[in-house]
Protein backbone atom coordinates (compact mmCIF):
# COMPACT_ATOMS: atom_id res chain seq x y z
CA UNK A 1 0.00 0.00 0.00
CA UNK A 2 1.88 3.43 -0.84
CA UNK A 3 2.60 5.57 1.67
CA UNK A 4 2.09 3.33 4.57
CA UNK A 5 4.83 1.43 6.60
CA UNK A 6 4.28 -2.30 7.09
CA UNK A 7 6.33 -4.49 8.28
CA UNK A 8 3.90 -7.38 6.96
CA UNK A 9 4.04 -8.35 3.87
CA UNK A 10 1.24 -6.54 1.44
CA UNK A 11 -1.42 -9.67 0.76
CA UNK A 12 -1.10 -9.17 -3.09
CA UNK A 13 2.71 -10.34 -3.16
CA UNK A 14 3.00 -14.01 -3.03
CA UNK A 15 5.60 -16.12 -1.17
CA UNK A 16 7.42 -15.15 2.03
CA UNK A 17 9.11 -12.50 2.54
CA UNK A 18 11.49 -13.56 5.93
CA UNK A 19 14.00 -15.03 3.77
CA UNK A 20 14.91 -12.15 1.65
CA UNK A 21 14.23 -9.78 5.12
CA UNK A 22 16.99 -12.11 7.39
CA UNK A 23 19.10 -12.03 4.29
CA UNK A 24 19.51 -8.08 3.73
CA UNK A 25 19.99 -7.77 7.44
CA UNK A 26 22.47 -10.25 7.87
CA UNK A 27 24.89 -9.32 5.20
CA UNK A 28 24.14 -5.58 6.49
CA UNK A 29 26.22 -6.55 9.47
CA UNK A 30 29.12 -5.71 7.06
CA UNK A 31 28.32 -1.97 8.13
CA UNK A 32 29.62 -2.89 11.76
CA UNK A 33 33.12 -3.27 9.94
CA UNK A 34 32.76 0.34 8.29
CA UNK A 35 31.50 1.49 11.66
CA UNK A 36 34.27 0.32 14.20
CA UNK A 37 36.68 1.08 12.14
CA UNK A 38 36.14 4.34 11.67
CA UNK A 39 35.12 4.86 15.21
CA UNK A 40 38.43 3.47 16.70
CA UNK A 41 40.81 5.97 15.85
CA UNK A 42 39.37 8.77 17.72
CA UNK A 43 40.30 7.57 20.48
CA UNK A 44 43.40 5.79 19.71
CA UNK A 45 44.84 9.05 18.64
CA UNK A 46 44.00 10.48 22.31
CA UNK A 47 45.15 7.68 24.37
CA UNK A 48 48.47 8.95 26.69
CA UNK A 49 50.12 5.07 25.46
CA UNK A 50 49.72 5.10 21.88
CA UNK A 51 51.22 8.84 21.74
CA UNK A 52 53.83 7.42 24.05
CA UNK A 53 54.63 4.83 21.58
CA UNK A 54 54.40 6.41 18.08
CA UNK A 55 54.36 9.73 18.86
CA UNK A 56 58.07 11.29 16.93
CA UNK A 57 58.17 14.58 18.30
CA UNK A 58 59.37 15.31 22.18
CA UNK A 59 56.34 16.26 23.42
CA UNK A 60 55.14 13.17 23.33
CA UNK A 61 51.84 14.95 20.41
CA UNK A 62 51.15 14.20 17.22
CA UNK A 63 51.95 16.82 14.31
CA UNK A 64 48.96 18.34 11.98
CA UNK A 65 50.71 16.28 9.52
CA UNK A 66 51.20 12.73 11.65
CA UNK A 67 47.46 13.21 12.49
CA UNK A 68 46.12 13.59 9.41
CA UNK A 69 47.77 11.09 7.59
CA UNK A 70 46.85 8.46 10.33
CA UNK A 71 43.36 9.08 10.36
CA UNK A 72 42.66 9.90 6.56
CA UNK A 73 44.64 6.92 4.80
CA UNK A 74 41.87 4.64 5.94
CA UNK A 75 39.75 6.49 3.77
CA UNK A 76 42.25 7.01 0.89
CA UNK A 77 42.20 2.56 0.99
CA UNK A 78 38.70 2.72 1.01
CA UNK A 79 38.26 4.71 -2.28
CA UNK A 80 40.18 2.71 -4.06
CA UNK A 81 38.33 -0.21 -2.44
CA UNK A 82 34.96 1.12 -3.37
CA UNK A 83 36.23 1.52 -7.13
CA UNK A 84 37.67 -2.00 -7.53
CA UNK A 85 34.43 -3.25 -6.29
CA UNK A 86 33.03 -2.93 -9.69
CA UNK A 87 35.25 -5.61 -10.81
CA UNK A 88 34.87 -7.77 -7.64
CA UNK A 89 31.18 -7.51 -7.89
CA UNK A 90 30.94 -8.28 -11.50
CA UNK A 91 33.85 -11.59 -11.69
CA UNK A 92 33.26 -12.82 -8.41
CA UNK A 93 29.65 -11.85 -7.63
CA UNK A 94 28.25 -10.10 -5.16
CA UNK A 95 28.50 -12.81 -2.48
CA UNK A 96 31.65 -14.13 -2.90
CA UNK A 97 33.19 -10.75 -3.32
CA UNK A 98 32.13 -9.79 0.22
CA UNK A 99 33.66 -13.01 1.38
CA UNK A 100 37.43 -12.17 -0.15
CA UNK A 101 36.68 -8.60 0.70
CA UNK A 102 36.28 -8.90 4.03
CA UNK A 103 38.44 -12.43 5.02
CA UNK A 104 41.03 -11.41 3.27
CA UNK A 105 41.84 -7.74 2.14
CA UNK A 106 40.49 -6.50 5.69
CA UNK A 107 41.84 -8.76 8.14
CA UNK A 108 45.10 -8.40 6.56
CA UNK A 109 45.01 -4.25 7.44
CA UNK A 110 43.90 -5.61 10.91
CA UNK A 111 46.91 -7.90 11.60
CA UNK A 112 49.27 -4.81 10.23
CA UNK A 113 47.87 -2.56 12.67
CA UNK A 114 47.43 -5.08 16.03
CA UNK A 115 51.34 -5.74 15.17
CA UNK A 116 52.77 -2.23 14.52
CA UNK A 117 55.17 -0.30 17.03
CA UNK A 118 55.60 2.35 14.70
CA UNK A 119 53.66 4.58 12.71
CA UNK A 120 54.56 3.31 9.25
CA UNK A 121 53.26 -0.45 9.86
CA UNK A 122 50.22 0.88 11.43
CA UNK A 123 49.54 3.56 8.59
CA UNK A 124 49.90 0.38 6.45
CA UNK A 125 47.25 -1.77 8.06
CA UNK A 126 44.78 1.30 8.26
CA UNK A 127 45.37 1.35 4.14
CA UNK A 128 44.44 -1.78 3.66
CA UNK A 129 41.45 -2.41 5.83
CA UNK A 130 40.42 0.49 4.34
CA UNK A 131 39.96 -1.18 0.92
CA UNK A 132 38.33 -3.84 2.07
CA UNK A 133 35.79 -1.75 4.02
CA UNK A 134 35.95 0.06 0.68
CA UNK A 135 35.05 -2.69 -1.35
CA UNK A 136 32.18 -4.08 1.52
CA UNK A 137 30.75 -0.48 1.54
CA UNK A 138 29.89 -0.81 -2.16
CA UNK A 139 28.88 -4.46 -2.09
CA UNK A 140 26.26 -4.93 0.59
CA UNK A 141 23.87 -2.33 -0.73
CA UNK A 142 24.32 -3.83 -4.16
CA UNK A 143 23.28 -7.36 -2.86
CA UNK A 144 20.42 -5.73 -0.57
CA UNK A 145 19.02 -4.01 -3.09
CA UNK A 146 19.16 -6.70 -5.51
CA UNK A 147 17.52 -9.22 -3.59
CA UNK A 148 15.08 -7.22 -1.42
CA UNK A 149 11.57 -7.20 -1.92
CA UNK A 150 10.06 -3.50 -3.07
CA UNK A 151 8.12 -2.49 -0.38
CA UNK A 152 10.37 -3.11 2.46
CA UNK A 153 14.10 -2.60 0.29
CA UNK A 154 14.21 0.81 2.03
CA UNK A 155 14.17 -0.36 5.38
CA UNK A 156 16.91 -3.38 4.54
CA UNK A 157 18.93 -1.51 2.86
CA UNK A 158 18.50 1.53 5.78
CA UNK A 159 19.67 -1.56 7.90
CA UNK A 160 23.34 -1.09 6.54
CA UNK A 161 23.59 2.33 8.26
CA UNK A 162 22.16 0.87 11.42
CA UNK A 163 25.13 -1.74 11.41
CA UNK A 164 27.42 1.47 11.04
CA UNK A 165 26.36 3.20 13.95
CA UNK A 166 26.82 0.16 15.74
CA UNK A 167 29.79 -0.58 14.94
CA UNK A 168 30.92 3.26 16.10
CA UNK A 169 29.17 2.71 19.26
CA UNK A 170 30.98 -0.07 20.02
CA UNK A 171 34.03 1.30 18.91
CA UNK A 172 33.59 4.18 21.53
CA UNK A 173 32.83 1.99 24.29
CA UNK A 174 35.94 0.14 24.04
CA UNK A 175 38.02 2.61 23.70
CA UNK A 176 36.59 4.16 26.76
CA UNK A 177 37.05 0.68 28.24
CA UNK A 178 40.97 0.31 27.31
CA UNK A 179 42.05 4.10 27.19
CA UNK A 180 43.62 3.90 30.79
CA UNK A 181 45.79 1.06 29.89
CA UNK A 182 49.72 1.26 30.76
CA UNK A 183 50.06 -1.44 27.87
CA UNK A 184 49.94 -1.93 23.88
CA UNK A 185 46.78 -3.66 25.45
CA UNK A 186 45.18 -0.02 25.28
CA UNK A 187 44.99 0.12 21.55
CA UNK A 188 45.25 -3.45 20.19
CA UNK A 189 42.55 -4.45 22.28
CA UNK A 190 40.14 -2.25 19.99
CA UNK A 191 41.92 -2.83 17.17
CA UNK A 192 42.37 -6.73 17.33
CA UNK A 193 38.36 -7.02 17.95
CA UNK A 194 37.40 -6.28 14.41
CA UNK A 195 38.79 -9.87 13.85
CA UNK A 196 35.78 -10.95 15.69
CA UNK A 197 32.96 -8.74 13.37
CA UNK A 198 34.99 -10.24 10.31
CA UNK A 199 34.72 -13.84 11.84
CA UNK A 200 31.13 -13.84 12.34
CA UNK A 201 30.33 -11.81 9.00
CA UNK A 202 32.56 -14.66 6.40
CA UNK A 203 32.03 -17.56 8.65
CA UNK A 204 27.93 -16.57 8.52
CA UNK A 205 28.23 -16.39 4.46
CA UNK A 206 30.10 -19.18 4.01
CA UNK A 207 27.58 -21.64 6.22
CA UNK A 208 24.52 -20.04 4.96
CA UNK A 209 25.19 -19.98 1.30
CA UNK A 210 24.90 -23.67 1.70
CA UNK A 211 21.00 -23.53 3.17
CA UNK A 212 19.47 -20.12 2.16
CA UNK A 213 21.96 -17.45 1.02
CA UNK A 214 22.05 -17.40 -2.48
CA UNK A 215 23.54 -15.26 -5.23
CA UNK A 216 21.57 -12.34 -6.54
CA UNK A 217 18.63 -13.06 -9.31
CA UNK A 218 20.14 -9.94 -10.79
CA UNK A 219 23.62 -10.62 -11.06
CA UNK A 220 22.42 -14.18 -12.12
CA UNK A 221 20.36 -12.60 -15.10
CA UNK A 222 23.21 -10.44 -15.90
CA UNK A 223 25.42 -13.05 -16.29
CA UNK A 224 22.81 -15.03 -18.85
CA UNK A 225 22.09 -17.19 -16.18
CA UNK A 226 18.55 -17.91 -15.61
CA UNK A 227 17.69 -21.17 -14.30
CA UNK A 228 20.05 -20.15 -11.90
CA UNK A 229 18.41 -16.57 -11.45
CA UNK A 230 15.08 -18.65 -11.43
CA UNK A 231 16.47 -21.03 -8.57
CA UNK A 232 17.76 -18.28 -6.29
CA UNK A 233 14.41 -15.62 -6.65
CA UNK A 234 12.42 -18.82 -5.55
CA UNK A 235 14.60 -19.56 -2.73
CA UNK A 236 14.59 -15.78 -2.02
CA UNK A 237 10.71 -15.75 -2.43
CA UNK A 238 10.29 -19.35 -1.04
CA UNK A 239 8.26 -20.31 -4.01
CA UNK A 240 8.67 -23.24 -6.89
CA UNK A 241 10.90 -22.04 -9.81
CA UNK A 242 8.35 -22.11 -12.27
CA UNK A 243 5.84 -20.02 -9.66
CA UNK A 244 3.99 -17.39 -12.27
CA UNK A 245 5.03 -14.35 -9.08
CA UNK A 246 8.67 -15.57 -10.13
CA UNK A 247 8.51 -16.41 -13.59
CA UNK A 248 6.81 -12.47 -13.64
CA UNK A 249 9.32 -10.67 -11.66
CA UNK A 250 12.48 -12.34 -13.45
CA UNK A 251 11.20 -11.73 -17.06
CA UNK A 252 10.33 -8.57 -16.24
CA UNK A 253 14.13 -8.17 -14.65
CA UNK A 254 15.70 -9.94 -17.82
CA UNK A 255 13.69 -7.84 -20.42
CA UNK A 256 14.66 -4.71 -18.38
CA UNK A 257 18.03 -5.71 -18.47
CA UNK A 258 17.74 -6.95 -22.78
CA UNK A 259 16.43 -3.58 -23.29
CA UNK A 260 19.27 -1.27 -21.23
CA UNK A 261 21.90 -3.75 -23.38
CA UNK A 262 19.94 -3.12 -26.68
CA UNK A 263 20.83 0.78 -26.16
CA UNK A 264 24.79 0.31 -25.35
CA UNK A 265 27.47 -1.20 -23.80
CA UNK A 266 27.92 -0.93 -20.28
CA UNK A 267 31.17 0.68 -20.47
CA UNK A 268 32.29 3.67 -17.79
CA UNK A 269 31.80 6.19 -20.70
CA UNK A 270 28.46 5.13 -21.26
CA UNK A 271 27.61 5.76 -17.26
CA UNK A 272 27.91 9.47 -17.74
CA UNK A 273 25.24 9.84 -21.18
CA UNK A 274 22.26 10.49 -20.64
CA UNK A 275 19.75 9.72 -17.89
CA UNK A 276 22.16 7.42 -16.92
CA UNK A 277 24.47 9.95 -16.30
CA UNK A 278 21.99 12.30 -14.16
CA UNK A 279 21.99 9.14 -11.68
CA UNK A 280 25.14 9.26 -11.49
CA UNK A 281 25.78 12.75 -10.75
CA UNK A 282 22.84 12.69 -8.26
CA UNK A 283 24.34 9.42 -6.64
CA UNK A 284 28.03 11.11 -6.59
CA UNK A 285 26.75 14.23 -5.27
CA UNK A 286 24.36 12.80 -3.07
CA UNK A 287 27.35 10.39 -1.35
CA UNK A 288 30.02 13.33 -1.26
CA UNK A 289 27.29 15.69 0.73
CA UNK A 290 26.75 12.95 3.16
CA UNK A 291 29.98 13.76 4.18
CA UNK A 292 30.34 17.61 4.07
CA UNK A 293 27.36 17.93 6.55
CA UNK A 294 30.67 17.64 8.82
CA UNK A 295 29.26 14.06 11.14
CA UNK A 296 32.50 12.52 10.56
CA UNK A 297 34.49 15.24 12.09
CA UNK A 298 32.40 14.39 15.23
CA UNK A 299 33.30 10.71 15.06
CA UNK A 300 36.66 10.97 13.66
CA UNK A 301 38.53 13.92 15.84
CA UNK A 302 35.10 14.33 18.35
CA UNK A 303 37.43 13.22 21.18
CA UNK A 304 40.30 15.18 20.41
CA UNK A 305 38.06 18.31 19.61
CA UNK A 306 36.31 17.72 22.79
CA UNK A 307 39.23 17.59 24.69
CA UNK A 308 41.32 20.67 23.30
CA UNK A 309 38.16 22.52 23.65
CA UNK A 310 38.23 21.87 27.44
CA UNK A 311 35.33 19.83 27.29
CA UNK A 312 35.20 17.43 30.18
CA UNK A 313 35.06 13.99 29.78
CA UNK A 314 35.30 13.66 25.97
CA UNK A 315 35.49 9.71 25.95
CA UNK A 316 32.10 9.70 27.83
CA UNK A 317 30.74 12.70 25.09
CA UNK A 318 32.05 10.27 22.19
CA UNK A 319 30.06 7.29 24.13
CA UNK A 320 27.17 9.67 23.77
CA UNK A 321 27.46 11.04 20.78
CA UNK A 322 27.46 7.43 19.72
CA UNK A 323 24.15 6.47 21.95
CA UNK A 324 22.35 8.94 19.95
CA UNK A 325 23.53 7.92 16.05
CA UNK A 326 22.08 4.30 17.33
CA UNK A 327 18.87 5.41 18.63
CA UNK A 328 18.54 7.59 16.00
CA UNK A 329 18.70 5.30 12.97
CA UNK A 330 15.30 3.47 13.79
CA UNK A 331 12.98 6.29 13.17
CA UNK A 332 14.68 6.70 9.96
CA UNK A 333 14.04 2.54 9.21
CA UNK A 334 10.70 4.05 9.61
CA UNK A 335 10.85 7.17 8.27
CA UNK A 336 12.33 6.18 4.71
CA UNK A 337 9.10 3.90 3.92
CA UNK A 338 6.70 6.55 5.71
CA UNK A 339 7.70 9.50 4.47
CA UNK A 340 9.82 8.64 1.11
CA UNK A 341 13.09 9.30 1.16
CA UNK A 342 12.79 12.92 -0.69
CA UNK A 343 11.03 14.07 1.72
CA UNK A 344 12.84 12.74 4.71
CA UNK A 345 16.37 13.85 3.09
CA UNK A 346 14.55 17.68 3.02
CA UNK A 347 13.41 17.22 6.72
CA UNK A 348 17.31 16.34 7.50
CA UNK A 349 18.90 18.76 5.77
CA UNK A 350 17.22 21.32 7.07
CA UNK A 351 17.10 20.46 11.14
CA UNK A 352 21.00 19.52 10.13
CA UNK A 353 21.45 23.13 8.73
CA UNK A 354 19.53 25.03 11.88
CA UNK A 355 21.83 22.35 14.39
CA UNK A 356 25.50 23.52 13.05
CA UNK A 357 24.72 27.18 13.18
CA UNK A 358 23.20 27.05 16.46
CA UNK A 359 26.67 25.22 17.84
CA UNK A 360 28.79 27.43 15.84
CA UNK A 361 27.17 30.76 17.09
CA UNK A 362 26.98 29.47 20.45
CA UNK A 363 31.01 28.06 20.64
CA UNK A 364 32.42 31.02 18.54
CA UNK A 365 29.87 34.20 20.61
CA UNK A 366 30.34 32.05 24.48
CA UNK A 367 33.30 29.92 24.07
CA UNK A 368 33.83 26.53 25.06
CA UNK A 369 35.27 27.08 28.50
CA UNK A 370 31.87 28.27 29.54
CA UNK A 371 30.06 25.42 31.38
CA UNK A 372 26.41 26.48 29.98
CA UNK A 373 28.35 26.44 26.35
CA UNK A 374 29.66 23.52 26.62
CA UNK A 375 25.99 22.24 27.59
CA UNK A 376 24.12 23.70 24.55
CA UNK A 377 26.59 22.65 22.36
CA UNK A 378 26.72 19.36 23.17
CA UNK A 379 22.95 19.41 23.13
CA UNK A 380 23.10 20.58 19.65
CA UNK A 381 25.85 18.12 18.18
CA UNK A 382 22.89 15.44 19.55
CA UNK A 383 20.30 17.08 17.81
CA UNK A 384 22.16 17.34 14.55
CA UNK A 385 23.14 13.82 14.95
CA UNK A 386 19.32 12.73 15.33
CA UNK A 387 18.70 14.39 11.87
CA UNK A 388 21.77 12.96 10.31
CA UNK A 389 21.51 9.14 11.49
CA UNK A 390 17.25 9.47 10.80
CA UNK A 391 17.86 11.11 7.64
CA UNK A 392 20.85 11.39 5.62
CA UNK A 393 22.93 8.63 7.24
CA UNK A 394 20.88 5.43 6.00
CA UNK A 395 18.89 7.46 3.11
CA UNK A 396 22.17 8.06 1.29
CA UNK A 397 22.48 4.41 0.80
CA UNK A 398 19.37 3.54 0.24
CA UNK A 399 18.53 5.92 -2.69
CA UNK A 400 21.91 5.04 -4.32
CA UNK A 401 21.21 1.39 -4.12
CA UNK A 402 17.86 2.09 -6.37
CA UNK A 403 19.47 4.34 -9.25
CA UNK A 404 21.11 2.62 -11.63
CA UNK A 405 20.44 -0.22 -14.40
CA UNK A 406 21.52 -3.55 -14.30
CA UNK A 407 24.07 -3.61 -16.44
CA UNK A 408 25.71 -0.24 -14.50
CA UNK A 409 25.00 -1.63 -11.03
CA UNK A 410 28.46 -2.03 -10.37
CA UNK A 411 30.27 0.29 -11.77
CA UNK A 412 27.94 3.31 -10.91
CA UNK A 413 27.42 1.75 -7.01
CA UNK A 414 31.64 1.76 -7.03
CA UNK A 415 31.98 5.18 -8.00
CA UNK A 416 28.90 6.65 -5.69
CA UNK A 417 30.72 5.40 -2.97
CA UNK A 418 34.57 6.01 -4.06
CA UNK A 419 32.56 9.55 -4.03
CA UNK A 420 31.81 8.92 -0.16
CA UNK A 421 34.87 7.97 0.63
CA UNK A 422 36.78 10.99 -1.50
CA UNK A 423 35.15 13.47 0.52
CA UNK A 424 35.35 11.16 3.56
CA UNK A 425 39.27 11.38 2.78
CA UNK A 426 39.55 15.00 2.34
CA UNK A 427 37.70 15.99 5.33
CA UNK A 428 40.20 13.56 7.90
CA UNK A 429 42.82 15.17 6.05
CA UNK A 430 41.92 18.54 6.15
CA UNK A 431 40.30 19.25 10.03
CA UNK A 432 43.23 19.06 11.59
CA UNK A 433 44.73 22.12 9.52
CA UNK A 434 41.16 24.08 10.03
CA UNK A 435 40.54 23.71 13.68
CA UNK A 436 44.40 23.63 15.35
CA UNK A 437 45.86 26.51 16.99
CA UNK A 438 49.12 26.53 15.00
CA UNK A 439 47.28 26.58 11.78
CA UNK A 440 43.36 28.49 10.54
CA UNK A 441 42.39 27.91 14.23
CA UNK A 442 38.76 27.49 13.43
CA UNK A 443 37.39 25.76 16.63
CA UNK A 444 33.92 25.87 16.73
CA UNK A 445 33.92 28.00 13.84
CA UNK A 446 34.09 25.09 11.94
CA UNK A 447 30.63 24.25 12.23
CA UNK A 448 29.85 27.15 10.36
CA UNK A 449 31.53 25.26 7.31
CA UNK A 450 29.43 22.02 7.74
CA UNK A 451 26.23 24.21 8.35
CA UNK A 452 26.51 26.16 5.14
CA UNK A 453 27.24 22.69 3.50
CA UNK A 454 23.65 21.02 5.16
CA UNK A 455 21.97 24.79 3.10
CA UNK A 456 23.66 23.48 -0.30
CA UNK A 457 22.04 19.82 0.90
CA UNK A 458 18.07 21.53 0.89
CA UNK A 459 18.77 23.27 -2.57
CA UNK A 460 20.29 20.01 -3.85
CA UNK A 461 17.40 17.30 -2.60
CA UNK A 462 14.51 19.51 -4.16
CA UNK A 463 16.28 19.80 -7.45
CA UNK A 464 17.93 16.48 -7.73
CA UNK A 465 16.59 13.46 -5.71
CA UNK A 466 13.77 11.41 -7.22
CA UNK A 467 11.05 10.08 -5.27
CA UNK A 468 11.66 6.29 -5.98
CA UNK A 469 9.83 4.48 -2.48
CA UNK A 470 7.42 1.31 -3.54
CA UNK A 471 9.21 0.95 -7.01
CA UNK A 472 10.85 -2.03 -8.33
CA UNK A 473 15.07 -1.12 -9.56
CA UNK A 474 13.24 -2.33 -13.16
CA UNK A 475 10.33 0.64 -12.04
CA UNK A 476 13.45 3.50 -11.48
CA UNK A 477 14.49 3.04 -15.31
CA UNK A 478 10.92 4.04 -16.13
CA UNK A 479 10.59 6.95 -13.85
CA UNK A 480 14.17 8.27 -15.36
CA UNK A 481 13.05 7.83 -18.87
CA UNK A 482 9.44 9.61 -18.33
CA UNK A 483 9.77 11.81 -15.40
CA UNK A 484 12.17 15.36 -16.16
CA UNK A 485 11.89 16.87 -13.18
CA UNK A 486 12.60 15.69 -9.51
CA UNK A 487 10.11 17.89 -7.47
CA UNK A 488 7.13 15.88 -10.26
CA UNK A 489 8.51 12.46 -9.38
CA UNK A 490 6.09 11.77 -6.26
CA UNK A 491 3.39 11.68 -8.94
CA UNK A 492 5.03 9.02 -11.12
CA UNK A 493 2.95 6.04 -11.73
CA UNK A 494 4.79 3.09 -13.46
CA UNK A 495 2.73 2.42 -16.82
CA UNK A 496 5.63 0.26 -18.44
CA UNK A 497 5.83 -3.44 -18.89
CA UNK A 498 9.36 -4.53 -19.94
CA UNK A 499 8.54 -7.74 -20.70
CA UNK A 500 6.13 -6.51 -23.42
CA UNK A 501 8.87 -4.37 -24.94
CA UNK A 502 10.32 -5.31 -28.47
CA UNK A 503 13.66 -4.24 -27.71
CA UNK A 504 15.10 -4.53 -31.17
CA UNK A 505 12.40 -2.33 -32.71
CA UNK A 506 11.62 0.12 -29.78
CA UNK A 507 15.41 0.32 -28.59
CA UNK A 508 15.23 4.16 -30.49
CA UNK A 509 11.91 5.56 -28.58
CA UNK A 510 12.01 7.18 -25.83
CA UNK A 511 10.31 5.02 -22.25
CA UNK A 512 7.26 7.78 -22.58
CA UNK A 513 6.44 6.89 -25.98
CA UNK A 514 6.68 3.10 -25.33
CA UNK A 515 4.76 3.65 -21.68
CA UNK A 516 2.03 5.52 -23.82
CA UNK A 517 2.08 2.93 -26.82
CA UNK A 518 1.24 -0.04 -23.92
CA UNK A 519 -1.36 1.95 -21.93
CA UNK A 520 -3.40 2.98 -25.15
CA UNK A 521 -3.05 -1.05 -25.73
CA UNK A 522 -4.10 -2.20 -22.20
CA UNK A 523 -7.10 1.00 -22.35
CA UNK A 524 -8.59 -0.73 -26.17
CA UNK A 525 -8.07 -4.03 -24.59
CA UNK A 526 -10.47 -3.48 -21.41
CA UNK A 527 -12.41 -1.10 -22.96
CA UNK A 528 -13.94 -2.85 -26.69
CA UNK A 529 -16.34 -5.39 -25.81
CA UNK A 530 -16.14 -8.37 -28.29
CA UNK A 531 -19.85 -8.46 -30.26
CA UNK A 532 -18.97 -11.81 -32.51
CA UNK A 533 -17.37 -14.76 -30.92
CA UNK A 534 -14.17 -13.68 -32.38
CA UNK A 535 -11.48 -12.93 -30.15
CA UNK A 536 -10.02 -9.53 -29.56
Amino acid sequence: MPGKFMLKKPEDVPGKAWPAIMIGLFVAFGGVLFGYDTGTISGILAMPYWLQEFSTTSDGTLTSAQDSLIVSILSAGTFFGALFAAPFGDLMGRRIGLMVSTGVVFNLGVILQTAATRQPLFIAGRFFAGLGVGLVSALIPMYQSETSPKWIRGVIVGAYQLAITIGLFLAAIVNNSTKGRKDSGSYRIPIAIQFLWSIILVVGLTASSLFFLPETPRYLIKMDKYDEAAKSLGKLRRLPVDHPAVLEELNEVQANHLYEMSLGKSTYADTVKGTLGKRLLTGCLLQSLQQLTGVNFIFYYGTQYFLNAGFQNPFIIQVITNSVNVASTFPGLYMVEKLGRRNLLLMGAIGMCVCQYIVAITGTVAGTTDLSAQKTAIAFVCIYIFFFASSWGPVAWVVTGELFPLKARAKCLSMTTASNWLLNWAIAYSTPYMVNEDHANLQSKVFFVWGSFCFVCIAFVWFMIYETKGLTLEQVDELYGIVGKAWKSKHFRPALHFADVDAEHQRHMSLADIAANQERKRSVQHDEVPTTGEKI
